[in-house]
């Protein structure tokens, strides 16, 4: 594919990558009744002209999600409880970016933990076939949720959903979860080693090996007497375009594979990006914290050495289920050359190449600029090889 020019379907904060990136994903989350622009908009004006100053980022999330936490308790305590519902899942969404920026810290985990309870409270009321779930691994647990197939009799085909470097499975459940549901395919969100509670709360660091975590979910999922063992998929998001793939080259047991977002040579990438973080950009403005944080390292060069691992070639000719690899034109982060990379290596017989342009839409990294589209695509190549 000819190289493209690269550019963003809009920035709120012109010139601020980081910042505009994680406005869109929390403008996606309105789809699912996690965010409403009117709200974001109103944050985002008070975040106007202090562009990079985190702690006025904290304080701003964190102030519209407790208003939103004030609300719904007050649509309880009127018997209204969709209502609250909604107010939850809204306070769970800017509880959980409000601390997007924030070094670990024992603020940066509580906002996480405020952020789980108010989640959980809105699934309860506006998505009650969520059940939160824990995946035995290595003598402790990953925290997952189980969203069930509404009318799914018997054993229903399920999807293992990891999150990737900076997601977790409170809004991954929802991104590919729903329109999974909607298909008659339940899913197992799961924070695996290095993302969400996982990290936060627990203190497992992120793994290269990560079929070690996959095959704990598999087994997770396949004892479960409303899943079907023999039609699990594997599915992960923008570094899970890693772990995905991986997990499927060494646990056969899994038969289906999606990368929502390639990735191919992990190091690589952050070569790259160092480069450019060490050259004043700040496109990955928090990596200095945040990815030693995430691998269990205390510095980029200890991070760095480790990344050394995190290929997938010679690992990628293993997978033999079906694979499909889905990405962006526009990806900011990843080159779509990587999308290509990984195809080109993977060893399934059956595997797709799916890159969306700008005019189908979702064609920025892991279809942050619509991501319905995106679940929608995977949903049915779900559908259709599981």
């Amino acid at each position: 594919m000819a190289a493209q020019p690269i550019k963003h379907w809009f920035e709120y904060f012109p010139g601020n990558f980081v910042w505009s990136q994680q406005m869109m994903s929390m403008i996606d989350m309105a789809v699912w009744g996690a965010t409403a622009m009117g709200e974001i908009d109103q944050v985002g004006q008070r975040l106007k002209g202090r562009e990079g100053d985190n702690e006025a980022w904290f304080s701003e999330w964190s102030a519209m999600a407790e208003d939103m936490e004030r609300k719904a308790r007050a649509a309880d305590a009127a018997g209204h409880p969709l209502t609250a519902g909604t107010y939850y899942l809204h306070a769970g969404s800017y509880f959980l970016w409000s601390e997007r920026f924030i070094p670990p810290s024992e603020r940066k985990f509580n906002a996480y933990r405020r952020s789980m309870h108010c989640y959980v409270e809105g699934y309860r009321r506006r998505y009650p076939n969520i059940e939160r779930v824990e995946v035995p691994y290595q003598g402790t647990i990953l925290p997952a949720y189980f969203m069930r197939a509404p009318g799914a009799v018997g054993k229903a085909p399920t999807v293992v959903l990891f999150d990737g470097f900076d997601l977790c499975k409170e809004i991954g459940v929802l991104w590919a979860g729903v329109e999974l549901a909607n298909r008659g395919i339940s899913t197992l969100a799961v924070d695996g080693p290095g993302q969400g509670e996982a990290l936060r709360l627990l203190n497992i660091p992120a793994r290269y090996d990560y079929e070690v975590a996959g095959t704990a979910a598999y087994e997770c999922a396949a004892a479960r007497n409303d899943v079907d063992p023999r039609r699990v998929a594997i599915m992960a998001f923008s570094l899970g375009g890693y772990y995905a793939p991986r997990v499927a080259a060494f646990e056969k047991r899994y038969s289906a594979c999606v990368a929502w977002g390639a990735q191919f040579d992990y190091h690589a990438i952050w070569l790259k990006r160092r480069g450019e973080m060490e050259a004043g950009g700040t496109k990955v403005s928090s990596a200095k914290f945040q990815l030693p944080w995430v691998l269990g390292v205390p510095d980029m060069d200890a991070a760095m050495e480790k990344l050394k691992q995190w290929t997938l070639a010679g690992v990628a000719e293993r997978i033999e289920c079906p694979t499909l690899i889905a990405h962006g034109l526009h990806d900011t982060l990843v080159p779509p050359a990587v999308a290509e990379q990984l195809y080109n290596a993977v060893g399934a017989k059956r595997k797709t190449l799916r890159i969306f342009t700008p005019e189908d839409g979702g064609c920025e990294h892991c279809h942050c600029d619509n991501r319905m589209v995106g679940a929608n695509y995977i949903a049915d190549w779900v559908m259709d090889n599981l």
